[in-house]
């Protein structure tokens, strides 16, 4: 029995695995991995077929016949998430002792245990954030100095010591991959990176990639060193091969010495960290570089629908054309499932809304808000999708990113707006959104290269298209432009785990849900608009490919045939091309999508019925100067319980409602929930959070909630 388990005889415990208990439950492919316990070995696994069960099943099964020691095997994978998960495993199956760590785990181990035995110095301390350091050398250098830039350039000298690429050789390298810092030159990125192993040297610290480099120079200076870590781990374990840096690899030739007792599993199919240093070759080259090497495949799907299967093959291995794939053909094993939704709409807010009403409709047909997914390209694409969903009341959580309202440069826009309106309430809101944001550095030109840059003027470009919406449905002054977007922001969400899952595409890897929503699908987003190599569109295309297989039981897959109001005309993506047909059912098409730009209605006047332009004119349904009748002792309770609201959440009154749409209300008097509905300014969500108690305050019932102070009120937008 292995040390560690059933440590107490009188619990109750299953009983302890036997090497055939461990291989029974494998399908074939999955036994075919298990038993392979002398590498080299490559395993070729798609989606969803079970690579983590097979891989966890060879390594038990080599333990429990007596093949390997479990202390002498080392399993490295990419996440510390992935590696908890691999040592539970192992802890079930019987093999406790079996180290389970991320690359960097195992080297910082190895350098904190070697390191002062080999050089007789105090392995330096590890710096708990780098942005000082790379600041300092983009200072010696004149380089701004802003956090957008500062992380680029961070993400950039990481990139280079990932690839094994000195500082000398930086400018050559990042041209031919593509690499930009906008507003840095590449020379001059490359004198930055020097001088930061010079700060980073006075300051006697090390960073996070300079784990994986002291090892790799440890066990390379140090022969004694190898030797003896070469002693005790003889068998190694790689998971996501694909996802390997330079680096890694190189730090993994080290661990082997001669050793070829190695196992790695990956997907060619889901590279996708390119940015980062991954090299998906390191595992379709593995027989090269390991001749006596087997390759195994798991081609099984145990997650997905034939359909949604069938999108994602004929994706990367479209029927009577050349495969654009290099891993597995996914088989099916679940009975056939709904067709793949497809869906146009008109623009991103309508291919919101609609998104919301899909999403309902799983609800209630049983799928757990939890267990669904909207994915998408960038971050910047996701205010439009929470406003639609705060709209319905549908929960949700943002995945592996700020909220919109929550970061910093949104946040520095909307307070210098809401400066603006306080000193100029007269000013045009469309022109002061737009000189906020230009004065903060936005452009209407994308700056060069991705990163934090790009990230930040995605976020102002957003904002600014949600800022044109607003006033182009009414918002006609900055006071109330400010208040919807405040209002917007006010929304409360889902705690994470209890809500619809908003991600990045990069960000959903990994993971799965039994609903899946694709937005954006178009050129531009999809393949982003920065992919502009063969190699470049090959990875957005297999980026898509990850969001597709993400799902199990139902997929949707939508995209907007122009921008916000209509403005310009976008195409649906060129990897939809073979999903068009027939294979996964018809797109359905918002009829207004084949429009082109929309026209508005023109609103006129209940009195005189001459048209109305002022949007506080067309949410009264009547021009000032047209006389109406609204009973003025109901606005006045109205504006008081407005004003009781407020307080009772911390809230300005005119969030709550505007002044022109509780005399909307006054005027018409809505008795039921449909009747509200047709009151300019109030949607669903208002209707949800306060319909109840209006309509109580219209009937004359509301005096218990009206309070006490119905003289007074808030300050108002209008």
């Amino acid at each position: 029995m292995v040390a560690g388990v059933m440590s107490d005889p009188a619990r109750n415990s299953p009983p302890p695995m036997t090497d055939e208990s461990v291989l029974s439950g494998l399908d074939k492919d999955q036994r075919a991995v298990a038993v392979d316990v002398a590498g080299p070995l490559a395993v070729l696994a798609g989606a969803g077929t079970g690579k983590t069960r097979a891989i966890t099943h060879r390594i038990a099964h080599a333990v429990l016949s007596g093949a390997q020691a479990p202390d002498s095997i080392l399993a490295v994978t990419f996440t510390t998430r992935a590696a908890g998960e691999m040592r539970a495993r192992l802890a079930a199956l019987g093999v406790p002792r079996v180290q389970a760590r991320t690359f960097h785990s195992a080297a910082l181990r190895q350098i904190r245990y070697f390191w002062p035995r080999a050089t007789g110095r105090e392995l330096p301390e590890i710096a708990g954030s780098t942005f000082g350091l790379v600041a300092e050398a983009a200072r010696r250098h004149h380089v701004r100095t802003d956090t957008a830039v500062i992380r680029d350039l961070s993400s950039e000298i990481s990139w280079a010591k990932s690839t094994n690429v000195l500082p000398a050789e930086y400018a050559a390298m990042a041209e031919r991959a593509g690499h930009q810092v906008s507003g840095v030159t590449p020379a001059t990125v490359a004198k930055v990176a020097a001088d930061y192993e010079r700060v980073k040297a006075e300051r006697q610290v090390m960073d996070y990639d300079d784990i994986l480099l002291c090892a790799v120079s440890l066990m390379h200076e140090h022969p004694e060193v190898a030797q003896e870590f070469r002693s005790v781990y003889r068998h190694f374990v790689v998971d996501e091969y694909q996802d390997v840096s330079p680096l890694q690899h190189s730090l993994l030739l080290q661990w082997l010495g001669d050793c070829d007792d190695l196992c790695v599993v990956g997907d060619p199919d889901q590279a996708i960290h390119s940015f980062a240093g991954a090299d998906a070759r390191f595992l379709t080259n593995f027989s090269r570089e390991f001749p006596d090497a087997h390759v195994l495949h798991l081609n099984a799907n145990y997650r997905s629908t034939p359909q949604i299967l069938k999108a994602a093959n004929e994706l990367l291995h479209p029927p009577g054309r050349p495969a654009v794939g290099r891993g597995v053909i996914l088989r099916p094993v679940l009975d056939a499932g709904r067709p793949v939704d497809l869906a146009a709409a008109q623009d991103p807010v309508a291919e919101a809304g609609h998104l919301a009403g899909w999403l309902a409709a799983r609800h209630r047909a049983g799928i757990a808000w939890s267990d669904m997914a909207v994915l998408f390209r960038v971050s910047a694409q996701s205010p439009a999708l929470e406003s639609a969903l705060d709209g319905e009341h549908i929960p949700y959580h943002v995945r592996g990113s700020e909220r919109f309202f929550e970061r910093a440069e949104v946040r520095t826009a909307l307070g210098r707006l809401t400066n603006v309106a306080h000193s100029d309430p007269q000013a045009d809101p469309g022109e002061s959104l737009d000189e906020v944001l230009t004065g903060l550095g936005w452009t209407p030109q994308a700056p060069e290269g991705q990163g934090r840059v790009r990230e930040r003027w995605e976020s102002w470009g957003a904002l600014r298209e949600m800022g044109q919406q607003l006033v182009s449905d009414g918002a006609d002054s900055l006071d109330r432009l400010v208040a919807q977007i405040a209002e917007r922001a006010s929304m409360q969400h889902a705690p994470v785990g209890e809500g619809v899952t908003l991600s990045t595409l990069h960000s959903a890897k990994g993971l799965e849900w039994e609903a899946v929503a694709l937005v954006g699908v178009q050129e531009g987003l999809l393949p982003f608009s920065l992919a502009k190599t063969p190699a470049q569109v090959a990875e957005e295309r297999r980026l898509f490919y990850v969001g597709i297989t993400r799902a199990r039981q139902a997929l949707r897959i939508s995209w907007a045939t122009s921008g916000p109001n209509g403005r310009g005309r976008r195409n649906p993506s060129r990897f939809l091309g073979g999903l068009l047909g027939e294979s996964t059912g018809s797109p359905t098409v918002d009829p207004r999508a084949a429009r082109g730009p929309r026209t508005k209605r023109v609103a006129r006047c209940i009195v005189c019925r001459r048209p109305m332009t002022n949007a506080v004119e067309v949410k009264l349904g009547h021009h000032e100067g047209c006389e109406v009748d609204y009973d003025e002792d109901l606005l006045a309770r109205l504006k008081a319980w407005r004003l009781a609201e407020s307080k009772q959440h911390s809230l300005p009154a005119y969030v709550v409602f505007t002044d022109t749409t509780l005399m909307a209300i006054a005027q018409y008097q809505p008795r039921d929930d449909e009747s509200l509905m047709k009151i300019r300014g109030l949607g669903t969500a208002k209707l949800r959070r306060y319909g109840a108690q209006l309509l109580r305050i219209i009937d004359g019932a509301g005096a218990e909630i009206v309070g006490a102070d119905a003289t007074s009120d808030a300050p108002s937008a209008s």
